[in-house]
């Protein structure tokens, strides 16, 4: 039988993007830096969110299909169906990589 991870609470799960197309994406670590570079992710799935949220109109940022930035100490890693997965609280996530539609040049 085939399990998927349901995250609870304000967790995400994600699925590490290849490393070689994170560097192809632009992202640059000044040379020198001890720090590791931010990872990319998909998000796979995303939880319902805190109890008091839904009282004060807050809702998770992040959806499921989304290409997010994390920090390489993020979450906890598991493995589910031979899959490496990263669970996070969505407060770990360092932002959401949206496409910008480019001006054209007259």
């Amino acid at each position: 039988m085939r399990q998927q991870l349901r995250p609870l609470f304000d967790r995400v799960v994600i699925k590490e993007l290849d490393p070689d197309r994170v560097r192809r994406s632009g992202l640059l670590v000044p040379p020198g830096s001890d720090e590791p570079p931010p990872q990319h992710g998909i998000v796979l799935a995303v939880g319902p969110g805190l109890d008091w949220w839904d009282h004060v109109g807050v809702r998770m940022p992040v959806e499921a299909g989304d290409h997010v930035v994390f920090p390489a100490s993020a979450g906890a890693w598991v493995e589910v169906e031979e899959e490496r997965l990263l669970v996070c609280r969505v407060g770990e996530l360092l932002g959401v990589l949206e496409p910008v539609d480019e001006p054209v040049p007259t």
